[in-house]
C-alpha cells in the first residue's frame, strides 16, 4: 500500500478558526493551548535536531505560540553560510512539526465547533 499525502488549505484552518473563536471564546482559546502544548511536547520529544541540546532546551511558549529562544535557531530551520562560503542546508524541523500538528489542529477545530 502507498504512503498517502494529505494536505490541508490554511484558508479552510482559518476559517474554522474564526468560525470557533466566534462561537466561544473559551473553547477557542483551549483548543490553541491544546496544540500549542502539542507542538511543544514534539519539539522536546525528538522534533528538534540535536548537536548540543541546547537548542531543545531553548523551545518554548508564549501565550499562543511556540518557538525557540536560542538565537541561532532560524540559521538551523532555513539553512546559513559557512565562514568559507560554503552552504549549511536547513533543517526545517520547526515546519515539520507544524506540518504534522496541522490535521490534528484541524480536526480539534471541528470537533469544537460541533459540540456548539
Amino acid at each position: 500500500m502507498g504512503l498517502v499525502k494529505i494536505e490541508l488549505n490554511k484558508v479552510d484552518i482559518d476559517r474554522l478558526a474564526r468560525a470557533l473563536q466566534s462561537m466561544n471564546e473559551v473553547r477557542f482559546n483551549a483548543v490553541v493551548k491544546k496544540n500549542v502544548t502539542e507542538l511543544l511536547n514534539a519539539a522536546r520529544n525528538g522534533g528538534t535536531p540535536i548537536k548540543t541540546g541546547e537548542l531543545r532546551k531553548s523551545s518554548g511558549t508564549y501565550g499562543d505560540e511556540m518557538g525557540y529562544y536560542a538565537d541561532y535557531a532560524p540559521h538551523v530551520e532555513y539553512g546559513h553560510r559557512t565562514i568559507d562560503g560554503g552552504w549549511v542546508s536547513g533543517k526545517h524541523f520547526l515546519k515539520a512539526n507544524v506540518d504534522s500538528q496541522a490535521f490534528i489542529y484541524y480536526q480539534d477545530l471541528k470537533n469544537a465547533i460541533k459540540k456548539g
